[in-house]
């Protein structure tokens, strides 16, 4: 694997190299400088992150990540024999913040009036670039006739850096189609039907059973895999197995003021943030996040009159109910027309949720600082000391208030966190 892991690394076990990856080379957290590889999660919370394998890479920084990140894959084919299946994972920081590129790709787009659009134009330029020679060394070391390329985004653009999802509604870190709706394509001499648009129902769950089976292995629902080998529908246009998409459902974000059990016809909680895709339906309860639909930056000056073309004013409502195929644009609620598709897809979510497993969200670990891990980000706890630590909480909230408490430098740290209130992987513009 190359690039940005960001699944979790507070135990070595969490590692890629511990996760199924021969060689990992990349950082661990979300938003790294793309030069120094510095990043920081709250005032004073910094530390370096690029790691080759599981030891810090420290003599790398320096180097633009999109070029080290491609140089380096090109180098994994070189050493690879044709001949031996190989699965190679390059997970490019671009195009994310912080928004920096080498000043000669910045150059070309010295035009653009909107100083973001004109960073990410540039980033994305160089991201271009590092996926054509990527494929240049797939052609050169014997492996691109029989390979599959698949490139994809993670989810919609952020409109307040740069990215736009035009003309879809929302943006990153929401649930409507400019969130959630991600792009990319599929290139492969294995392919039957060629430079075509696909609108087939996909998931990323789906990519394991659909690689397993292009590798000559198989899957089966006694695997308990949520994905399907969605294969045919690429290759051939066939339809896609997959007609459904849990997008997600978060017991613990803010609570829709509006939404209740009642306004869910006693099925579902309309207050919990949801959404849900069914055939051609798509339902969204609780706070599904802004709304707006949101033009592409282009003028100089930002935020400008024209961010409020289109602003959703606050209304009292939980639930959105909307046909994609018909309106992927998200401007025409069916809610309240369609009340037996609502109760339908209501009930879909009640059924995903009676199987999801608790919400485990601990608290701030001040062992986490990259202080105590020579400066860089890193796992710090065994599965010993998490039991320990686990166990210390537990003293800890059972204490009075009048119990004095020890002093010493992870106390007061553990204190620092709780004020700041940030967390280690917090999501990030």
């Amino acid at each position: 694997m190359v690039g940005k892991w960001h699944l979790g690394f507070y135990r070595k076990e969490c590692l890629p190299t511990r996760r199924g990856f021969d060689t990992f080379l990349g950082s661990l957290t979300g938003n790294v400088d793309y030069y120094t590889y510095d990043n920081c999660d709250g005032p004073g919370v910094c530390g370096f992150d690029l790691h080759e394998g599981e030891t810090v890479a420290w003599g790398l920084s320096g180097q633009y990540s999109t070029m080290l990140y491609a140089q380096r894959a090109s180098r994994i084919l070189a050493s690879h024999s044709p001949q031996q299946p190989l699965f190679l994972y390059v997970a490019f920081q671009a195009v994310h913040t912080p928004l920096q590129s080498p000043r000669e790709y910045l150059y070309r787009y010295r035009a653009m009036g909107n100083v973001a659009r004109r960073k990410y134009a540039a980033m994305v330029t160089c991201m271009d670039e590092a996926v054509r020679n990527i494929t240049w060394a797939l052609k050169r070391y014997g492996f691109y006739n029989n390979s599959v390329l698949i490139f994809s985004s993670d989810n919609g653009g952020q409109t307040f850096s740069g990215g736009s999802n035009w003309p879809l509604r929302g943006r990153k870190g929401t649930y409507w189609e400019g969130g959630v709706r991600g792009l990319g394509f599929v290139h492969s001499p294995l392919l039957k039907r060629k430079r075509r648009t696909s609108r087939a129902l996909g998931h990323i769950t789906d990519w394991d059973p659909t690689l397993v089976g292009l590798a000559g292995g198989t899957t089966s629902v006694a695997d308990g895999l949520d994905g399907y080998d969605v294969w045919p529908a690429i290759s051939e246009g066939r339809a896609s197995p997959r007609t459904e998409i849990l997008h997600n459902i978060d017991p613990l974000y803010n609570h829709a003021r509006h939404g209740s059990l009642e306004g869910g016809f006693g099925i579902w909680n309309t207050a919990v943030q949801a959404a849900i895709r069914v055939g051609e339906w798509k339902l969204l309860t609780g706070d599904p996040g802004y709304g707006d639909w949101i033009p592409p930056q282009t003028l100089a000056a930002f935020p400008g009159s024209w961010w409020n073309l289109e602003r959703m004013a606050s209304v009292r409502q939980a639930v959105w109910l909307f046909n994609i195929s018909a309106d992927p644009y998200e401007r025409e609620d069916l809610a309240g027309r369609r009340p037996d598709v609502v109760r339908m897809l209501l009930a879909r979510l009640a059924y995903y949720n009676r199987t999801a497993i608790p919400v485990r969200y601990p608290a701030e670990n001040p062992r986490a600082h990259p202080d105590f891990n020579g400066g860089a980000w890193g796992p710090w706890a065994s599965e010993e000391e998490e039991e320990e630590e686990e166990e210390e909480e537990d003293r800890v909230r059972s204490y009075t208030r009048g119990h004095r408490k020890k002093k010493c430098k992870i106390c007061k740290l553990r204190s620092f966190f709780r004020k700041l209130n940030t967390r280690l992987m917090s999501y990030r513009i």
